[in-house]
C-alpha cells in the first residue's frame, strides 16, 4: 500500500512538471483569447456617475423623481430604436422555425438535425436553417397547413399566415428568486420580491421559468388608442409594408420587448459557439438609471438630449418628434412616427432619445422607487404574475412620443404602462453590458515563457 502512495505521488509530480510554471502562480493558461467589436448598429456608452431625476421645476408636481446621485456601468446601446424591419427579422424566424418543425415531423427530415457528429440522437431536435423553406408547393403547404387562418377567417380567401400561431417559447433563471436563498419554505418556487419567495427548494430547476410569448405587435394598437380618430391605414400597413421598414416598432408590449432581447441574444452566442467564439453578455432593456444616462449624452445638467434649456434650436427648428402646438401634430415635421434618425443624435450619438416614440425600460414602475434602489446600477424589479393586480404590471417608459407635448421630451420625465400591453407611441431599443476586451497584439504572452 506504501508503494502504490508513493507511486501516485511521483506520478502526479512528474506529470505536472511539463506545465508548471516553474513553480510559479501563472493561473490557467491556453485560455481563448477574447475580443468584441462594438454590436452592430449599437454604440459604446462609457461609465459614469451622474445625478439621476429632476434637475429643475417639477412642472406637474407629481413628485415621482427627485434627484439622487448615481453610477451606473460601460454599456452598448442600439443607436436608434428597434426598426419594423428589424423586428420583422424575429417575427420571420420564429414563423421560419415553426414552419421547419412542422416540416421535420412530416417526414422532411432535412428539415432538422436529429443526430450529432458521433451519431448520437439529439432530443429535441435541432433546426436545420440551412434547408430552404419551399413556400407555395403543394408538399410544404400541405405539411404547415396549420399555420394558416381557418378558412372562415380568411377576408377574400387569401391564405394568410395566422398570427397568434407565432408564438416564441424560452427558458430563463431567475437569480433574483435564487439569491434569496429561502431553503425553509415549501411550495412551488416564484419569486422576484422580497414579498414572493421561492418555495419547495430542492434543486436549481425550481428557479428555471418557462415563458411563452406571441411575437406579432398589435397592429390594431393604432385604432384602439385613440377614440374617435381614423387610424386605419397605419393599422393597414405600418408593420408590413416596406415603406416603414426603417421607422420604429410600435404596438410591441414589454414581455415582447424582452423576447427580442432573449431572442437576439441567442442568435449572437450560436453563432459565436458556432464559430468557437467566447459568449457575450445578454442583449436587453436598459434600466431606468441606464436610459436616461444614455439619453442626457454626458451633460449631466441639461433637461433635453441635446442640451440646453429649449425644443428648438437658434433657428426654429424642433429637435424631436412630439406634438409642439395645441392640435398640431406637423410643425415638427412628423405627423405619427418618423424614419429613425431623422433628428441629429446627441452627444454620445444616440438619436431620437427624445419624441418619436417613447421607449420601455427593464424596471417596474413605483413612484417612490428613487428613494429605495441603490446608486450602483439603481434597478426595480419585479415579475408581475398573472393574477397580480394591474398597479403590480406597470412597466417604465421613458423619452415621450410623437404624441406626447413637451414635458414628456425631458430626460428626468417618468411614465409607465402595462407589461401586457402594446401602445402605437411606445417602441423600444435594446442595451449590452460591457463585457471588456482583451486583445493580445505580443504573441510572447506567459504560456510561451513558462513551459
Amino acid at each position: 500500500m506504501k508503494n502504490l502512495v508513493l507511486s501516485l505521488i511521483v506520478i502526479l509530480i512528474l506529470g505536472s512538471c511539463k506545465n508548471s510554471g516553474n513553480g510559479e502562480l501563472i493561473g490557467v493558461q491556453n485560455r481563448e483569447r477574447f475580443y468584441q467589436p462594438d454590436p452592430y448598429g449599437m454604440l459604446f456608452i462609457p461609465m459614469g456617475s451622474y445625478t439621476m431625476g429632476a434637475g429643475d421645476q417639477d412642472v406637474p408636481y407629481a413628485h415621482v423623481q427627485q434627484s439622487k446621485t448615481v453610477s451606473v456601468q460601460s454599456f452598448f446601446m442600439d443607436e436608434t430604436e428597434i426598426t419594423n424591419n428589424e423586428y420583422r427579422q424575429f417575427v420571420h424566424w420564429v414563423r421560419d422555425s415553426i414552419a421547419h418543425l412542422l416540416l421535420g415531423n412530416a417526414g422532411m427530415d432535412k428539415h432538422l438535425i436529429q443526430e450529432d457528429e458521433n451519431g448520437e440522437q439529439i432530443n429535441p431536435p435541432f433546426i436545420n436553417w440551412k434547408e430552404r423553406i419551399r413556400w407555395g408547393e403543394k408538399e410544404t403547404e400541405e405539411a404547415i397547413q396549420e399555420m394558416y387562418l381557418p378558412e372562415h377567417e380568411r377576408f377574400y380567401r387569401l391564405k394568410e399566415i395566422d398570427s397568434r400561431k407565432l408564438n416564441f417559447a424560452y427558458y430563463w433563471i431567475d437569480k433574483r428568486a435564487a439569491a434569496l436563498k429561502d431553503f425553509k419554505s415549501e411550495g412551488a418556487a416564484n419569486a422576484s420580491s422580497f414579498s414572493n419567495r421561492p418555495k419547495g427548494l430542492k434543486d436549481r430547476s425550481v428557479f428555471i421559468r418557462k415563458e411563452v410569448i406571441n411575437v406579432y405587435p398589435d397592429t390594431l394598437a393604432w385604432i384602439h388608442d385613440f377614440t374617435y380618430s381614423f387610424n386605419e391605414p397605419m393599422h393597414d400597413n405600418y408593420f408590413w409594408h416596406p415603406a416603414y421598414d426603417n421607422y420604429p416598432v410600435v404596438g410591441v408590449s414589454w414581455k415582447q420587448a424582452r423576447a427580442f432581447c432573449i431572442w437576439r441574444t441567442q442568435l449572437m452566442n450560436w453563432y459565436r459557439y458556432n464559430n468557437d467564439e467566447a459568449f457575450v453578455n445578454e442583449f436587453r432593456l436598459p434600466t431606468e438609471a441606464e436610459w436616461e444616462w444614455a439619453a442626457r449624452g454626458g451633460m449631466s445638467l441639461s433637461p433635453f438630449p441635446w442640451g440646453g434649456p429649449y425644443i428648438r434650436n437658434s433657428n426654429g427648428c424642433f429637435l424631436g418628434n412630439y406634438k409642439p402646438l395645441r392640435g398640431n401634430y406637423v410643425d415638427d415635421g412628423g405627423f405619427h412616427t418618423v424614419i429613425v434618425g431623422h433628428y441629429a443624435p446627441n452627444d454620445f450619438g444616440l438619436y431620437d432619445m427624445a419624441g418619436n416614440v417613447s421607449e420601455w425600460c427593464a424596471d417596474a414602475y413605483d413612484e417612490s422607487s428613487y428613494n429605495f434602489t441603490h446608486d450602483l446600477n439603481p434597478y426595480y424589479a419585479y415579475e408581475a404574475e398573472a393574477n397580480d393586480l394591474p398597479v403590480m404590471k406597470r412597466k417604465t417608459i421613458r423619452g415621450g412620443s410623437w404624441k406626447d407635448f413637451g414635458l414628456y421630451m425631458r430626460v428626468d420625465t417618468r411614465s409607465y404602462e402595462f407589461q401586457d400591453t402594446g401602445k402605437c407611441y411606445v417602441g423600444f431599443r435594446c442595451v449590452q453590458t460591457y463585457l471588456g476586451r482583451q486583445k493580445d497584439d505580443n504573441p510572447s504572452n506567459a504560456s510561451n515563457v513558462y513551459n
